[in-house]
């Protein structure tokens, strides 16, 4: 189930966070119910994901490890598994509201898709995977409901296709044979990928500088102190990019959200200005 990439779920609360919700009883269990829902969603394209590949996945050094391809875990009980944890999150969102009903069944689709033909073209692959986040976001402006703002659609596709870009990058560089492990990598290099994900990065800073720094923004939040957090979104792409090409990491962005002691401290400091701008107008 892979608990812990849920962390990817959190991004179902951007819009409450935003939209100046957080002290909305209401609006806060709307939310948190629909992070479950893409929890028990998420789980269950892992699992589907994990079914389909599990030749394939013996034969990477760190997949292999997983139960299914490992042979712990048999391919029917993980099909049973998947289809509870699929039920259980189309509950879930219906309980919210038939929007978000909508977007947690078009996530599963998706996956679906994903699985089976999407993750096989190349490039496409990366935008699927920013689509995912773009629905997660979508969904948690459904469930308070408020309007999904632009500057957050945007922000959303470039954040997800630099860290999209960069699991690509770090898979081709450190497998052998890497296009056994996913067709795909073998129609990428790692220029064009470090081409891709310097457009992103750059694309991410100037859109979110200009998100903050805009005149509808300082009017809908009657102050310009978002600014102010432009330097931990610079301070993280760049050490994100420093873990890729000297640590040689970034195969797993969940797990380096949370291991990456300077990333974590970035990345709280980044939320403790947002709230204070956000709701004490500093």
């Amino acid at each position: 189930m892979r608990l812990r990439q849920w962390t990817k779920n959190v991004f179902v609360f951007v819009a409450l966070i935003f939209a100046q919700r957080v002290q909305d009883t209401d609006a806060v269990l709307a939310a948190v119910t629909t992070f479950l829902a893409f929890c028990l969603a998420s789980s269950a394209a892992y699992l589907l994901n994990d079914i389909f590949d599990r030749e394939r996945d013996r034969q990477h050094p760190e997949k292999a490890k997983r139960p299914i391809a490992a042979g712990q875990l048999g391919v029917a009980p993980a099909a049973v598994s998947a289809t509870v944890l699929w039920m259980g999150a189309m509950v879930m969102a219906f309980f919210v509201n038939l929007h978000v009903l909508w977007l947690v069944g078009g996530y599963l689709v998706l996956q679906l898709l994903y699985s089976f033909l999407l993750k096989h073209i190349v490039i496409l692959d990366l935008f699927v995977i920013a689509a995912g986040f773009v629905l997660r976001v979508a969904a948690g402006a459904e469930a308070i409901p408020v309007p999904i703002s632009s500057w957050l659609f945007v922000c959303t596709v470039l954040i997800s296709l630099f860290l999209g870009t960069a699991k690509r990058r770090h898979e081709l560089c450190s497998l052998e044979k890497a296009e056994d492990h996913r067709a795909t990598l073998g129609k990428y290099s790692p220029y064009l990928l470090d081409q891709m994900i310097a457009i992103t990065a750059a694309a991410t800073v100037v859109s979110y500088s200009l998100y903050t720094l805009s005149e509808e923004t300082i009017k809908k939040f009657g102050t310009d102190g978002l600014k102010w957090t432009i330097p931990f979104v610079l301070f993280g792409l760049f050490r994100y990019l420093y873990l890729v090409h000297v640590r040689k990491q970034g195969d797993q962005p969940e797990k380096v959200l949370l291991t990456d002691v300077p990333l974590i401290i970035n990345v709280l400091l980044y939320g403790a200005v947002t709230i204070l701008v956000l709701y004490f107008e500093i």
